[in-house]
């Protein structure tokens, strides 16, 4: 199940963030195309999501 993460930037609206769950891996999703590494743990994905968001 994917849910929306962090605040939504009006200056990158292009960058909309999600994270997924495959298996023991939760992975974080970009609307630009970027996908962040397979993490163990939720928190780190979301973190990758929301570095992303900012550059």
């Amino acid at each position: 199940m994917a849910q929306q993460d962090g605040p939504e930037s009006p200056n990158l609206p292009e960058h909309r963030t999600t994270t997924m769950e495959k298996g023991r891996f939760c992975l974080a999703h970009c609307s630009c195309g970027w996908r962040g590494p397979a993490r163990r743990a939720r928190s780190q994905a979301r973190t990758d999501a929301e570095q992303h968001a900012t550059r």
